[in-house]
C-alpha cells in the first residue's frame, strides 16, 4: 500500500488522550489518530460535524525522531472580570470566576509519520494539505508545524521510506553507530519477533467529532525499537538543507 510522508515538528506539541476540557489538558508521547484525523478533517474543511468514514482506510506508521520534553502551563481565562465577561457554560451562561487549566505540551518534538491508503485519497489529502482550508495544527491551534511539513506525496513502500531514506532529526553518534528509534504501528509488523514489541491500547479513534456528541473507539498500537541507518542522522546545522532536498527529490522525479 503507497503512502504520503508528513513531518510533526514544532516548539509546541500537544497530542490530547484523555482529557475532554477538563481542568488537566494532557497530551500523549505521539501523535494520536484522532488529532490526525482531525488535521486532515480541516484541510479538507469538514466541520466537526462531518463524516469521517472517508479515513477509515488510512493507515499510519509514526517513527519518533524526537520525543520531545514534557511541559505544562498553568493558564487561566477571565480572571478578575464582571461575570457576564467571563467564560462561557455550555448551558449558555457565564462562570463567573477565572477558568484554571494545567495544559499538556511536548516541547521540541519530532514525529515523521507515514499515512498510508487508496491512492485516490493520499491524492484528495496531499492537495489538502498543500492548500488547506483551515491552517494545520500540531494538536491545538497554537501549535503551528515547521516546515516542511508535507515532505512527499506517494512513495511506493512507507514503511521501508522511513527505515531507509527520511532523514532523522538526531545527532549522528560520535561512534558512527547506527541509530535506534522508536516506530509505532496499526498493525503487528511481520519482521519483528513478538518479544520485542510493546502492545498499546489507545482511545483515540473517533467517531465523530460533533461538538455534543464526540465519541471514540479504541485501537491497538504495536511499538518496536528498529535501527535505522547512520546516514540518516543530521545535524541540526544541515537538518533543513537535507529535509528540503529530500521532498525535492520526488518533485524532480515526478518532473523526469
Amino acid at each position: 500500500m503507497s503512502g504520503l510522508l508528513l513531518r510533526l515538528a514544532g516548539p509546541l506539541q500537544s497530542w490530547g488522550e484523555r482529557s475532554a476540557f477538563t481542568a488537566v489538558r494532557d497530551t500523549a508521547p505521539f501523535p494520536t489518530r484522532s488529532a490526525l484525523i482531525g488535521l486532515f478533517a480541516a484541510a479538507e474543511g469538514i466541520g466537526r460535524g462531518g463524516g469521517l468514514a472517508r479515513y477509515e482506510s488510512l493507515e499510519f506508521i509514526v517513527r519518533v525522531d524526537r520525543p520531545g520534553i514534557r511541559l505544562i502551563d498553568y493558564h487561566t481565562v477571565g480572571g478578575g472580570l464582571p461575570k457576564a465577561r467571563t467564560a462561557a457554560t455550555s448551558g449558555g451562561s457565564n462562570k463567573g470566576a477565572a477558568v484554571i487549566t494545567r495544559r499538556h505540551y511536548l516541547a521540541d518534538a519530532v514525529f515523521a509519520v507515514a499515512v498510508a491508503g487508496p491512492d485516490k485519497d493520499l491524492t484528495r489529502l496531499a492537495g489538502a494539505l498543500r492548500h488547506p482550508h483551515w491552517a494545520p495544527y500540531l494538536g491545538r491551534r497554537s501549535c503551528v508545524p515547521d516546515e516542511p511539513f508535507l515532505l512527499r506525496d506517494h512513495v511506493q513502500d512507507p514503511d521501508e521510506e522511513l527505515r531507509a531514506h527520511v532523514p532523522v532529526s538526531q545527532t549522528p553518534p560520535h561512534d558512527g553507530s547506527d541509530l535506534v528509534v522508536d516506530f509505532l504501528y496499526e498493525r503487528m509488523p511481520t519482521d519483528v519477533a513478538a518479544a520485542a514489541v510493546d502492545v498499546l491500547t489507545a482511545n483515540d479513534a473517533p467517531v465523530s467529532f460533533a461538538q455534543h456528541s464526540r465519541s471514540h473507539t479504541t485501537r491497538r498500537l504495536y511499538r518496536t525499537a528498529r535501527v535505522v541507518p547512520n546516514r540518516l542522522a543530521t545535524p541540526h546545522h544541515t537538518l533543513m538543507q537535507q529535509l528540503i532536498e529530500y521532498a525535492h527529490d520526488e518533485n524532480t522525479e515526478e518532473g523526469a
